[in-house]
């Protein structure tokens, strides 16, 4: 039975290592660290098993790479310009886009009978795990390398990019005032995942709680839940606020 699982272990890994250099563009050198970044919290609750300290490293370096990226492109732009552009390339929604098109969806390892987790963003968290991945094994100047070429050149479109609104909140606050609703964000719960605080906020809506979203800060996980009531309410996210 070992030598069964071992042989499949193997056939798996051979797989996997064939559809990684697909998605990277490259072989990994070092083989394990990509396998924990494709590993969620739901398989495997062991921080050195799941992908949470890569997301957390990924998170990082792909907003430094991005502020960067951003600044050469656009010279005679102000900071807020470039700090909404970078949050607009960076944010959960797109990077779980961008996650999908690469094709993480089919090889990220996470329990597919857990119902909440077909609301979240864990392909996007997966990218930004990945980054960390390609960042420890290869560098800093590399990993700039490969997300410009991987990442931000065939997926994020600059000019969609400058034009689009993604401030979802004020979007929903635009609905709940033209049709006499009450809207507000509160705070339902508040806990330490691997040092980091994590909040989740409803959008409240006439006193109902229709949506939910959870990040690392408030704000993010109000723009997640009003994106998501956005969706249940089926109100096009890309006409202009009103």
């Amino acid at each position: 039975m070992s030598f069964i699982r071992d042989l499949f272990s193997r056939n798996s890994d051979t797989s996997l290592k064939k559809e990684l250099k697909n998605i990277l563009g490259f072989a990994p050198d070092n083989f394990q660290l990509y396998k924990t970044a494709l590993t969620h919290r739901s398989i495997s609750e062991s921080v050195d098993e799941n992908n949470e300290r890569l997301e957390y490293l990924g998170d990082a370096i792909l907003s430094s790479i991005t502020a960067d990226y951003l600044f050469r492109r656009y010279p005679y732009h102000g900071e807020g310009f470039l700090t909404e552009m970078r949050s607009k390339m960076v944010n959960r929604q797109q990077l779980n886009d961008v996650a999908v098109k690469m094709g993480l969806k089919k090889i990220t390892k996470f329990n597919k009978l857990d119902n909440c987790l077909k609301t979240s963003h864990i392909f996007g968290n997966t990218l930004e795990a990945l980054v960390g991945a390609v960042y420890l094994d290869y560098g800093y100047k590399r990993t700039c390398r490969w997300v410009q070429d991987y990442i931000i050149n065939p997926h994020m479109f600059m000019d969609e990019l400058e034009t689009r609104e993604i401030n979802h909140k004020n979007k929903l606050y635009g609905w709940a005032n033209r049709n006499g609703k009450a809207l507000e964000f509160n705070l339902l719960s508040e806990k330490i995942e691997n040092g980091r605080r994590l909040f989740t906020m409803a959008a409240v809506v006439d006193g109902e709680a229709i949506a939910q979203g959870s990040a690392f800060n408030k704000k993010d996980a109000s723009q997640i839940a009003a994106n998501t009531a956005l969706a249940l309410l089926g109100i096009n996210q890309n006409e202009p606020v009103q």
